[in-house]
């Protein structure tokens, strides 16, 4: 059995012969007991004193107090278990890969409370808005800026505690230096391997700061239409119109063109197009139509215009525009128009479907 250390009291240097009997290893696993039952107790009085202390704080350190309970115990008992190794009747290399280990331990739990931290800061950030609004715009634009922003910071928490965890073991420490400072051939595959990655974490980046796309904006892509469902570290999930679910690179919003119809706003003006015989009385299609769009509760009173866009010998193309407040409506109230407006042309102006006229020139002499 090791000396004990100076600083320990004397009653307990001069009862050190009544454990002298005992194994190394029931002593050490006897200080290891000790020094965990010991761990818990105080970490039980400090949780206690810390949760008092900050009773009337704000949410954020109530809810970081909860939450590292955890972590925190953890830290409590790896301290304690180092105390007991520099005590313990363990040879050298005994003592030294145990205290590597709570090293290691110790910085993970670090990486753990990190974690938590940016946790709970985003969730009360995003608890003050609402995206279940009419008028959910704002809500959305902050909701998409913390949720990436917070999923790119996990990853580099997660890369600096393994970083940290790393960097205790000689060996890949030395092979870390060796191969950051050689920037030959492993150093380009690793930079190849890591370039999807790399990429798509900076145009999360990019995509939380200028927001081209937000959580449930509208947009086309590959000529779909679809809402953005879910913003990731790396990929973007579409959910497309029949349920469909398409998912994309972060890079994909950044390098590639897309139609975003809630960018400003989520009111949007549709389009249904008309084709009728030129003879048709555009002013009473025009009146249907300001009949039509009052009298749907999806109209949301602003835009409602009938226009002659394009004419041929045989079709007059009629645009109808109406406006709605967000793009789902926006869809159903287009269908309502097209249906309606068929149906007023079918029972009342029957004439003004498109007919097929044919030019029949007269033969000279007879």
């Amino acid at each position: 059995m090791k000396d004990l250390p100076a600083w320990l009291p004397d009653w307990l240097n001069d009862s050190v012969w009544l454990i002298a009997w005992a194994p190394p290893w029931i002593i050490s696993l006897a200080l290891i007991a000790a020094a965990v039952a010991l761990a818990l107790a105080v970490h039980a009085v400090a949780v206690r004193i810390v949760r008092h202390g900050f009773a009337k704080r704000d949410a954020f350190w109530q809810a970081m107090i909860a939450r590292t309970r955890r972590p925190t115990r953890m830290a409590f008992i790896v301290a304690a278990l180092g105390a007991a190794v520099s005590i313990a009747p363990l040879d050298v290399a005994q003592a030294a890969s145990a205290k590597h280990l709570l090293l290691v331990m110790f910085i993970i739990l670090l990486g753990w409370m990190a974690m938590t931290a940016l946790d709970i800061g985003a969730a009360l950030y995003m608890r003050g808005f609402k995206v279940d609004v009419e008028d959910n715009l704002l809500a959305r634009k902050h909701i998409t800026q913390i949720r990436i922003l917070r999923r790119a910071m996990a990853i580099l928490i997660g890369i600096f505690t393994l970083a940290l965890a790393l960097m205790t073991i000689p060996g890949v420490r030395q092979w870390g230096v060796s191969l950051l400072a050689a920037g030959g051939a492993a150093s380009l595959i690793v930079g190849l391997a890591l370039q999807p990655l790399l990429t798509n974490l900076i145009a999360g980046i990019q995509i939380a700061v200028t927001q081209p796309i937000r959580i449930d904006d509208a947009v086309i892509v590959e000529k779909e239409w679809g809402n953005i469902e879910e913003i990731n570290a790396t990929y973007v999930v579409v959910r497309l119109w029949d349920w469909r679910r398409m998912v994309l690179p972060l890079s994909y919003f950044i390098q590639n063109p897309f139609q975003n119809w809630t960018r400003e706003s989520a009111a949007l003006i549709g389009t249904a197009m008309l084709y009728v015989d030129p003879s048709a009385p555009v002013d009473r299609l025009r009146e249907k139509l300001e009949e039509i769009a009052k009298a749907s509760p999806r109209w949301d009173g602003k835009v409602v215009n009938l226009a002659v866009t394009d004419i041929t010998p045989e079709v007059m193309e009629v645009r109808c525009l109406v406006s709605a407040r967000n793009a789902p409506t926006t869809f159903d109230l287009r269908c309502e128009v097209r249906e309606k407006m068929m149906a007023f042309l079918r029972e009342e102006l029957p004439d003004a479907f498109p007919k097929k006229r044919l030019a029949l020139a007269a033969e000279g002499g007879a």
